[in-house]
């Protein structure tokens, strides 16, 4: 009898001595699957795969299939006007431009994830326009004067300045921050965990 309580004492001395260590092991092995899991969830999402931190430590470095994340598109109509008198005499050019501009994430800067027991922390840069398509330009007046005629010149930097137009309507318009919140919705209804998760937007630099 005396043998087994002793037996006894001991396993149990034993287990309480390795506690620390095996719950530790298991907190750690649950947040590299987690870690996993936010990963496969980004590479679902976004096609990337972001650099995940476990504890301050490195568990998975980022790579990056894609440099750009197109998150919304948007039909833009923009209008200029060249009015230019000379001498007395007017030349007049007005064009209509309709583009499709696109928002998302620039993925050559860093995006990061970040474990803790306690909170989840997702790092991305800023949403910005990445760019435009030109759909349609139509040519609301073109007038030339007696002497001071329309020059390819004069055509050529109104249709240049349509683009700069169409993407400065858009970036006031709200556009980038509405991928932003496009992408935190969609992360929110593909990522479930029981930490509360964190996405914070960056000005990040461009990787080169």
């Amino acid at each position: 009898m005396a043998l087994i309580i002793a037996a006894v004492v001991l396993i149990i001395f034993v287990r309480l001595e390795t506690w620390p260590a095996r719950t530790a092991q298991r907190g750690v092995g649950e947040l590299e699957r987690l870690g996993k899991d936010l990963r496969a969830a980004f590479v679902d999402i976004a096609h990337l795969q972001p650099r995940i931190t476990i504890n301050n430590r490195v568990y998975m470095e980022q790579t990056t299939p894609a440099s750009e994340l197109v998150v919304l598109s948007r039909r833009i109509e923009v209008e200029h006007e060249l009015l230019h008198t000379w001498v007395g005499s007017s030349k007049r050019v007005k064009l209509h431009g309709t583009f499709n501009v696109k928002a998302g994430f620039d993925l050559r800067q860093n995006h990061s994830i970040d474990i803790r027991p306690n909170e989840i922390i997702v790092q991305l840069p800023h949403a910005q326009i990445l760019g435009l398509e030109q759909d349609q330009v139509d040519v609301l007046a073109f007038e030339n004067g007696l002497w001071n005629r329309i020059s390819g010149e004069d055509v050529q930097n109104q249709l240049s300045i349509l683009p700069q137009l169409a993407r400065e309507k858009a970036t006031e318009s709200g556009l980038p921050a509405e991928a932003e919140h496009a992408l935190r919705q969609q992360i929110a209804q593909r990522i479930h965990t029981q930490q509360p998760l964190r996405l914070i937007f960056t000005n990040g630099q461009k990787r080169e």
